[in-house]
C-alpha cells in the first residue's frame, strides 16, 4: 500500500524591500508502514490532482518490482474524472492501480439513496462499529458507522441547534416589543441588523444547510429544514470510502484508510521536530536541496520509531536522541601530560535506547568515567 502527502513549504528571499515569501508544494510519498521513498517538491499551489499521476509514473518507473499498489488518498481526490484516470494506470506486470479514496462530507448526500436501507438495517440499534459495503458506480462503497461518534455528533448538533434557536427568538421577541413600545437598554435592535448577526452565527456553526435565514425578507425570519437535519443525522458517525479493491473486506479497507492518520504524522514531524520551514533560501535548487535534507532526515525518524517499537520500549525518537545526547566525548589534557580522551558513562536507560536501536555503543580508546 503506498500514500502519499502534500504540505505546504514556504520560502523565504532577500529583496530590496525587504523579504519575499514563495510558496511551494512538497509531495512524499511513503509506504503502507510510513517509511518514505520518494519526495518531490513543485512550484506554487498546485493541486494534487495535478501532481499524483506524474508522481505516480516516477514511483512506478523507479520500482518496476511493486507487484501490487493501492494508493490511499484523503477527500480532495474524489471525483469521476480522477478515479477513471487512476483505474486506467498498470503496472509493470499489467495489473491494475487500486485505490482507497475517502467521500468528502459536502458530497455525503449523493449517497442518501444508498445509506437509507443500511442505516435502518445495520446501524439504527448498533452498539459497536460496524461495516459494510455498497454498489456506487461499478465501484464500492465500504461504509463505517460508529454509533458512540453519531450520538455525540447528534447530540452537538441539536445542542447548537437550541441554542441558535432561544437566541433567534430573543431577537425576534425583542423586535416585537419594540414594535410595541417597550423600550431596551442598549441600541435599538433592527430586522436587517438580527437577520446579519443571526445569519453569521448560524455559519460560524456551519449550520446554514439546517437553519436557513431569509436575508432577502423585510423582516427577521429563518426555518428549520428537517430534511437537511435528517440527512446530517444520517452521515453522523459514519466514514464513506470508495475503493476498486475488490479482495479486501470492508473492515479490511477501513483499516488501512485510518493507518492514513498515522502517516499524515510524518508531515508534523517535518514541521516541528525536523523543522523544514520557514525556508530562507532564495533560489529554487537550494530549496530543493533543503527539502532533500529534511526528507532523509523523515526517513532516519521513521526508521527509528520502527526499531524502537519492534523493541517494545514506550521511547519516541525525540525522547530516545533526548538520551544519546547526554553520552559525550571528552578530551582532558592535566598539567603538561599528554591528553586523555574517553566517553562519559553510559548509564542503564542509554544502554537500553542503543540495544533497541541496534547501534554499537561509543568507544574511545581509553574510557573515562565522570561522576
Amino acid at each position: 500500500m503506498l500514500t502519499t502527502l502534500k504540505g505546504d513549504v514556504r520560502a523565504f528571499g532577500m529583496a530590496k524591500e525587504g523579504l519575499i515569501a514563495r510558496q511551494f508544494m512538497l509531495g512524499v510519498v511513503q509506504t503502507a508502514g510510513g517509511l518514505p521513498i520518494y519526495h518531490e517538491v513543485f512550484a506554487g499551489n498546485a493541486a494534487e490532482t495535478t501532481t499524483l499521476l506524474p508522481t505516480l509514473a516516477t514511483v512506478l518507473e523507479r520500482f518496476p518490482e511493486v507487484r501490487r499498489l493501492v494508493i490511499v488518498a484523503d477527500r480532495g481526490l474524489l471525483s469521476l474524472d480522477n478515479l477513471e484516470a487512476l483505474e486506467a494506470v498498470r503496472l509493470a506486470n499489467g495489473a491494475p492501480l487500486e485505490f482507497i479514496i475517502a467521500v468528502p462530507g459536502r458530497r455525503c448526500h449523493e449517497f442518501a439513496e444508498l445509506l437509507g436501507p443500511f442505516q435502518r438495517a445495520h446501524c439504527a440499534q448498533a452498539t459497536e462499529e460496524v461495516t459494510g459495503k455498497l454498489a456506487w458506480q461499478a465501484r464500492r462503497l465500504i461504509v463505517a458507522h460508529d454509533p458512540a461518534a453519531a450520538a455525540l455528533q447528534t447530540a452537538r448538533r441539536s445542542e447548537q441547534i437550541a441554542a441558535l434557536i432561544a437566541q433567534g427568538e430573543a431577537w425576534a421577541g425583542k423586535l416585537v416589543e419594540q414594535d410595541d413600545g417597550v423600550k431596551h437598554r442598549g441600541r435599538k435592535l433592527s430586522d436587517s441588523g438580527a437577520k446579519a448577526r443571526f445569519y453569521l452565527a448560524v455559519c460560524e456553526a456551519h449550520l446554514s444547510r439546517i437553519i436557513r435565514v431569509d436575508l432577502k425578507a423585510q423582516l427577521f425570519s429563518y426555518e428549520i429544514d428537517e430534511t437537511a437535519r435528517g440527512l446530517a443525522e444520517l452521515m453522523d458517525g459514519k466514514l464513506l470510502l470508495v475503493t476498486n479493491a475488490q479482495d479486501l473486506a470492508p473492515d479490511e479497507v477501513v483499516a488501512r484508510y485510518k493507518a492514513l492518520a498515522d502517516i499524515e504524522r510524518g508531515f508534523k514531524v517535518l514541521k516541528s521536530e525536523i523543522e523544514i520551514g520557514p525556508v530562507y533560501h532564495r533560489l529554487p535548487e537550494r530549496i530543493r536541496a533543503h527539502a532533500s535534507i529534511c526528507f532523509m532526515a523523515l526517513i532516519l525518524h521513521r526508521v527509528m520509531r520502527a526499531r524502537l517499537r519492534a523493541a517494545h520500549t514506550r521511547l519516541t525518537p525525540e525522547s530516545a536522541l533526548e538520551q544519546l545526547h547526554r553520552i559525550q566525548h571528552h578530551r582532558i589534557r592535566l598539567g603538561g601530560s599528554e591528553p586523555v580522551t574517553g566517553v562519559s558513562s553510559i548509564k542503564a536507560h542509554q544502554n537500553e535506547v542503543l540495544s533497541a536501536l541496534r547501534m554499537k555503543k561509543p568507544v574511545a580508546p581509553q574510557q573515562l568515567t565522570l561522576l
